[in-house]
């Protein structure tokens, strides 16, 4: 309990100091948020009176403070841009995010897996030259490279753009984020693959694996029951990074494929200098890293539990 409990107050402290550094930060920009809402030909007056009802007439600590009160309550402000809630703006974009990394992992492990498994178990030349060229490729070619082979294949098949939301129509939402998905799983995958085989190569030559081999167990049940298991914990660590990743907004690929995710947001925002919906970002940046962060560890433990206990 003590192990997950200093877990939950180290994420908390985590986003205490986000917070506090991206309010420090904004403070110290040249712009002023009422011209940007008002335009640069307003009125002294005009700006006088936004800068009262936004609050900037108050001291930084007290401005803090309030922004820190309303993030309790889930306000977190209204965007320049849209005229909405910051809060409504990223929660719609989640769903969308959210879509494209639980896809791109599901096709990461179903590709990843297996295949690191099978590689492991056939050694022989050719086997080494597949995964040596393949995980280069995953290493090299960036996912929107890969987007865009992706559309000039398939374009014909499957649409690239014109998102459909799930609720709307599901079978249109599956095949709409089928290729920025597998854009981004298969790169992904090459590496799980990598990761999979050196890991359950180290695992074969230690001394547990020896004394099973001794007491007749076969080799499937050994790799079922134990190398397997001891080898997903470093390759947990790379999936953890990759969702934090496409959680945080796979920029690029969204605008690639026209998805209205937080990646669309993100760049829209800073684009157009939306500094509540920045500012309402970075923060929810910084909790998926955490939280992601904080869910590996969690599997550490169960995976293994002498994580825990040291």
């Amino acid at each position: 309990m003590n192990y997950y409990l200093r877990k939950i107050i180290g994420l908390f402290a985590t986003l205490f100091l986000v917070s506090l550094t991206t309010f420090l930060v904004f403070q110290f920009l040249p712009e002023n948020p009422a011209e940007i809402i008002l335009g640069v030909d307003a009125e002294p007056e005009e700006i006088k009176a936004l800068e009262k009802e936004l609050g900037l007439d108050k001291s930084a600590s007290q401005r803090y403070l309030n922004w820190i009160k309303n993030l309790m309550s889930g306000d977190m402000g209204k965007s320049y841009r849209y005229h909405q809630d910051v809060a409504k703006l990223i929660a719609n974009s989640f769903r969308v995010t959210f879509g494209l990394a639980a896809m791109s992992l599901f096709f990461t492990v179903l590709i990843g897996l297996p295949m690191g498994i099978y590689i492991s178990k056939k050694h022989n030349k050719f086997t080494e030259i597949f995964l040596s060229v393949v995980t280069q490729i995953g290493y090299s070619v960036p996912s929107f490279c890969m987007g865009i082979l992706l559309i000039t294949a398939f374009s014909k098949i499957l649409p690239s753009m014109n998102y459909v939301p799930f609720s709307v129509n599901p079978l249109e939402y599956f095949k709409t984020m089928l290729l920025p998905s597998l854009a981004l799983a298969l790169g992904s995958s090459a590496i799980l693959m990598r990761y999979i085989k050196v890991c359950i190569d180290e695992e074969k030559n230690k001394d547990y694996v020896r004394t099973a081999q001794s007491k007749g167990i076969s080799d499937k049940k050994i790799l079922k029951r134990h190398i397997l298991r001891n080898s997903l914990i470093p390759s947990i660590t790379m999936l953890g990074m990759l969702v934090a990743d496409i959680l945080g907004g796979s920029i690029i690929i969204e605008n690639v494929f026209s998805l209205p995710g937080i990646g669309k947001l993100v760049s829209v925002s800073i684009s157009t200098r939306d500094l509540p919906l920045i500012q309402g970002l970075v923060l929810y940046l910084a909790f998926i890293v955490v939280f992601c962060n904080f869910l590996v560890d969690t599997i550490y433990s169960i995976i293994d539990p002498r994580i825990r206990l040291k």
